[in-house]
């Protein structure tokens, strides 16, 4: 039986009909900018075939209104028991997305088994524990600032980067690497315990874990070792318990084995330290980079016509950190706008797509515009819908706030150092940002 729906009757549907006999869209495994693909894509359907790394057979769904309704549809599901390529034993190992849908936790359970593992974690992120963060926040800001004011400094000093034989810039520095990056992996970090010692690892290997270009042999090591190193930091907090979520779930597994299993607690960490600071990371990158490159934005929010939580929204719409985020199946054949999408097919959810969506935002969807909030009802999708809503939205905000209001304030003349189409794009179609953003503050 096929189930059939579109977000609007047929007779108005904004998105041409796209046929199921169409040649699939091969997914770039290298990464790169999305939203010139996703426009092309959007014009034929709200959904589209696609084919993943290894030529595994899936699908994406790009329309703001399909996607909604798809994300909360009865017959879709995260576990990734419906994946029938999977289950028939058709995934290798080395499959750059297969920890997406093996991991135990909350993005992969549903039903009771979702509510439970998200009742574990949900106390970590209530608005008052939330807002409690916030001065140690801006105390962090302010100190990273202060690193950022002192490297470019040094920068000046040493010459580093003449305007012109390398395409450098004299006193540019990398915003990315010395603000966006630490300032979530620290507040992530104490969140869960993880000391020190673990951090820049954590990183270097949730990078390997979201990348869709890498080899099997790197795959099976990155997955392996960040298994690994999340073990040693359970360790260290079972050995010395601290007011931090890791020793909170260690003392429920030890006191009710059943609430929670040992792949479960590692595949929850898992799943913090990379949505944890990954995706703020790559929301402070893109709303630094959308803000640059669209002064007149930045100057409506100094002149009160507009504050940074709009900057943030826009930006969450307009250059979703999360681009294509893996996976969900449905229970049954399903139809999205004409595209049929098999029982037991991985998809997509193409957030990117759905923020420029103009059958939902306007026929200026791609314009940057951090007015739009106050004038549409429209809300976009970057942080999910529904039961699987990112728990850590309120404090991605927060994070992401802070950051804007006093990188800005700080560095009011602050612009990127070389051209956009020269930043070095993520390795990846799941997160959607730059590896580098060189910047001169003054």
């Amino acid at each position: 039986m096929t189930a059939s729906y579109t977000p609007q009757p047929a007779s108005h549907s904004p998105h041409s009909t796209h046929s199921t006999h169409s040649t699939p869209h091969r997914m770039d495994s290298s990464g790169g900018c999305p939203h010139a693909a996703n426009a092309t894509l959007l014009a034929k359907g709200a959904a589209a075939e696609v084919l993943l790394p290894g030529d595994v057979p899936a699908a994406a769904v790009l329309g703001h209104e399909a996607l909604k309704e798809f994300i909360g549809h009865p017959d879709v599901a995260k576990n990734a028991r419906h994946f029938t390529a999977l289950r028939e034993g058709r995934i290798p190992d080395g499959w750059p997305l297969r920890t997406f849908a093996t991991v135990q936790g909350m993005v992969t359970s549903d039903g009771d088994d979702h509510r439970r593992l998200r009742s574990l974690v949900s106390k970590a992120f209530t608005a008052r524990r939330v807002e409690a963060l916030r001065p140690g926040i801006e105390r962090l800001t302010d100190e990273l600032l202060d690193g950022v004011e002192a490297a470019a400094a040094g920068a000046d000093r040493d010459g580093a980067g003449s305007d012109g034989a390398d395409g450098a810039v004299d006193g540019a520095v990398d915003l990315r690497a010395l603000f966006a990056l630490p300032l979530p992996m620290r507040v992530i970090s104490e969140l869960l315990g993880v000391d020190e010692e673990f951090r820049d690892r954590l990183h270097v290997l949730s990078n390997q874990v979201v990348a869709t270009d890498i080899g099997p042999e790197e795959a099976v090591a990155a997955n392996r070792e960040m298994v690994a190193v999340l073990s040693a930091v359970a360790a260290s907090r079972k050995a010395r318990p601290g007011d931090d979520l890791t020793s909170a779930l260690i003392a429920t597994r030890e006191e009710d084995g059943d609430r929670l299993g040992e792949a479960e607690l590692i595949g929850t960490m898992i799943v913090m330290i990379i949505a944890g600071h990954e995706t703020t990371l790559n929301l402070i990158t893109n709303a630094v980079r959308a803000l640059c490159a669209h002064r007149d934005q930045l100057e409506l929010i100094r002149a009160g016509g507009a504050d940074w939580t709009d900057a943030v929204e826009e930006t969450l719409r307009w250059d979703s950190p999360v681009s294509f985020f893996p996976f969900r199946y449905p229970t049954r054949d399903l139809t999205v706008d004409g595209t049929l999408i098999p029982a037991g097919t991985p998809v997509l959810a193409g957030f990117s797509a759905a923020g420029r969506d103009p059958a939902a935002h306007g026929p200026d969807a791609d314009r940057f515009d951090i007015g739009r909030r106050t004038r549409s009802t429209t809300r976009h999708l970057s942080l999910g819908h529904g039961a699987h809503y990112c728990l850590g939205a309120p404090l991605a905000r927060m994070e992401t706030t802070i950051a804007l209001r006093r990188l800005f304030s700080r560095f009011p003349d602050l612009r990127v150092a070389v051209p956009e189409e020269e930043l070095p794009r993520h390795r990846s179609f799941v997160g959607n940002s730059v590896r580098e953003l060189p910047v001169v503050l003054r």
